[in-house]
Formats: structure tokens, sequence, C-alpha cells
């Protein structure tokens, strides 16, 4: 029963110390433009060592659920260059799998009563095909990452499934929003903000809703065909 309870119990920690320490004013674009200069030169002389870190950075702040995914991610494509898509990946279901650990276990209580009845909607699709419906979400952002990463396991998800089913889902959105970072460099490097309205564009969000779509195709044709047979 101890070893249930530690895991959820170092994830609220982690997410309370991240508020209580001034972590959202630390993580924020405004900060990283501050300091672009100074991470971009720590980057260039201990790559390895930088890389690391973002890896340990991002995958914790996605197990603790922390609103900086968006500017991890931009700033890794920036600092990083295109191998931040591989370290973003990895990290991204690394942290996903060990939230969805822990809302196996003690933790599913105090998650259920976080999510509300959003939980009863997502459900629904989840028991019906797991794997599409959880690549579908991946693909397409309509629910909160870290309400997406907990849900599977209430609905009895198997984690090598979830594990899949992340790293593939995100694999597109990824690639978009480094491939946008790529740009942001020079607007960063002066000490600047960058402007991310680029980010809810038709042409950046259409390509991520499409395959979305594409997703959710087999587990609605299979409720289709069992349709058919009932009423047969």
């Amino acid at each position: 029963m101890r070893m249930k309870a530690f895991l959820p119990l170092l994830l609220i920690v982690g997410l309370v110390s991240f508020f209580l320490f001034g972590g959202d004013q630390l993580f924020s674009f405004a900060t990283l433009a501050l300091h672009y200069g100074d991470l971009k030169a720590f980057v260039e002389h201990h790559y390895g060592l930088a890389a690391g870190l973002f890896c340990l950075i991002y995958a914790a702040s996605v197990a603790l659920s922390l609103p900086i995914a968006l500017l991890l991610t931009l700033a890794g494509g920036a600092l990083l260059g295109w191998s931040a898509i591989v370290l973003i990946i990895l990290s991204a279901t690394a942290g996903a799998t060990i939230l969805f650990i822990a809302a196996r276990t003690l933790f599913s209580t105090f998650l259920r009563k976080r999510i509300g009845g959003f939980l009863n909607t997502l459900e629904d699709g989840f028991r019906k095909d797991s794997f599409s419906y959880l690549l579908a979400l991946r693909l397409i952002p309509v629910a909160p990452f870290w309400v997406v990463n907990i849900v599977p396991a209430f609905v009895g998800m198997t984690l090598g499934s979830f594990a899949l089913a992340t790293g593939i889902g995100i694999v597109p959105g990824t690639v978009v929003y480094v491939s946008l970072a790529r740009g942001f460099d020079t607007v960063l490097a002066r000490g600047e903000a960058p402007d991310l309205a680029t980010l809810s564009q038709l042409s950046v969000i259409g390509p991520l809703i499409a395959l979305g779509v594409l997703a959710l195709i087999p587990p609605i044709w299979r409720q289709i065909q069992a349709r058919k047979q009932d009423t047969s």
C-alpha cells in the first residue's frame, strides 16, 4: 500500500511545489526570450547535457500535468534543433505513462473528482476501441493532454497499448510545432517573445484534425457493422 501511495503523493507534491515556488513565472516565453542567448550558448557547448536535462524537465512536466508543454516544445525546437522531435516524443510518452500508472493507484479518486463529468464522455469512446480512440485524441487535442493520460487507466487500457498510441499519436503535432519553432530562433535571439497566433491557423491544425478523423474511422466502421449484424 505504501508503494502504491508513493508515486501519486510524489506527483501531488511536485505539482504544488511548481506553483508554490513560482514555476509558472519561471517557465514563460518572456523568461525564455530574456535568457535565450545564454541558453543557446549552453546548448552549443554542452549539447548532450542540455538534451538530457530537457528530457527530464519535459517528462516531469507531463507527469505533473504542468501547463508548460507548449513552451517546452517550442523552446526545444528552437534550442535543440530537429533532434528535439525525438526527444519530445520519448519524454512526453514517458511522462504520460508515469501519470497513467499513478492513475491506477490511490490517485484515481482525486483525479476522477478533478475531471468531473468530462470523464463519462471520454469513457464511452475508450470502452469501444481504446487504441483508436486514444490515437485520435492525441492527434486532435480536443481534450486536455493530462485528462487523456488518465482516463484510459480508469477503463482498463493496457500499459503497452497506451504507450504505443501515445507515442504514435503525438508524432505529427510534435513535427509541426518543432518546425514552427525553428523559425522562432531569430525572434527569440532578439529577446522577443514569438507570435503564437500562427499555431491556431488552419494550415497548422488542419492536417492534425484530418489525421485524427482518419484514426476514428476503424472504430466507427466496426460499430456500424455491429449494428448491421444486430438488426439482421
